[in-house]
């Protein structure tokens, strides 16, 4: 049924394009007839452009768990008061965020700040690629602004911190192939009486992919062996499939940055000036107020074109300049 809805949605996009695309069509024809559809025209290639970058986007998500939900946790800087309701900020720009993409979203810990703000916060967030498009707002956020919390209205800077984890399935499947094992058989070693020591009861099991080895000679039995020596098999994948979670936990937690200055990712400044900017990707908003009330899908756009490419928004913008020059030498 996922792969159903998946094609379904991807025969969707193709309909939805084709209607866009015609329609522009219609509009130029009509253009050329002498009609004056200059304000239609470009509507309909704004909804165009907007939704050809949607599709992108998506297509930009590539890693392993960018298609799972997310569990975002926020915790604010030094600053004390300032610096909760800052969190406190965040965390509601990102529940706006995911009310835009119609994300379900659930609190699962909270510790309110002393007179505003909050100490942390902890929220999932429930969707396709939820996971993947949230690790752009991944590190130290600093906001510029004048304090409501100062008398003498002085300017002051905040720092929080923005961790997003994948959320990864709990339960481990082990599913152990016969092609994947070697078995021998042996004679067991010790007491046992003559059955035990003459025959090849004992079993000692080889996994091919992860050179784990297990065997087992303590009953008389060869397929009681077996069964017990495939017990044995199944706890020691399950034992090293956890350890292969917890070191990708350790590099996740080990990715976490210092909340202060130097270690920020984006700046949002609202005085003197109104200005929110990506310092990873060079992409900046004018209209902050926007971007705080959860429309941070340009930002996550150029953060995703940014980690495929390594280009920054100057670097897409200087290449789509220079192949218009070279489109207007050429006409």
């Amino acid at each position: 049924m996922q792969e159903r809805k998946r094609l379904e949605e991807q025969i969707d996009q193709d309909a939805r394009i084709l209607t866009l695309t015609s329609d522009l069509d219609t509009l130029f024809e009509l253009a050329r007839e002498g009609e004056d559809t200059t304000a239609d025209i470009e509507r309909e290639m704004k909804s165009l452009t907007a939704y050809l970058e949607e599709l992108e986007t998506g297509m930009l998500l590539s890693g392993p768990n960018d298609a799972r939900s997310a569990i975002v946790t926020i915790h604010p800087g030094a600053g004390g008061t300032e610096s909760q309701d800052w969190a406190e900020m965040l965390e509601r720009m990102y529940l706006r965020w995911a009310e835009r993409h119609r994300f379900p979203t659930v609190e699962t810990d909270r510790l309110e700040g002393e007179g505003a703000g909050i100490k942390s916060v902890t929220f999932e967030v429930n969707g396709e690629n939820a996971y993947g498009l949230l690790q752009s707002e991944v590190g130290v956020h600093r906001l510029v602004r004048i304090s409501p919390f100062d008398a003498n209205a002085r300017r002051h800077t905040s720092f929080a911190s923005v961790f997003v984890y994948p959320q990864i399935d709990d339960e481990i499947k082990i599913d152990i192939r016969p092609e994947d094992l070697r078995v021998d058989t042996f004679r067991a070693s010790g007491a046992g009486g003559q059955h035990v020591n003459r025959t090849d009861s004992a079993i000692r099991m080889t996994h091919l992919p992860t050179n784990i080895v297990v065997q087992c000679q303590n009953e008389r039995s060869q397929h009681k062996n077996r069964a017990s020596a495939m017990k044995q098999l199944r706890a020691k994948l399950y034992e090293f499939e956890m350890n292969k979670k917890k070191v990708e936990e350790r590099k996740l937690e080990d990715t976490k940055l210092d909340i202060n200055f130097g270690s920020q990712i984006r700046n949002y400044v609202l005085a003197p000036y109104r200005l929110a900017k990506d310092l990873r990707t060079k992409y900046s908003v004018g209209d902050v107020d926007r971007v705080l009330d959860g429309d941070l899908d340009p930002l996550i756009h150029a953060y995703l074109v940014y980690r495929k490419t390594g280009k920054t928004a100057a670097d897409t913008a200087a290449d789509a300049a220079s192949a218009a020059s070279e489109k207007d030498d050429l006409d």
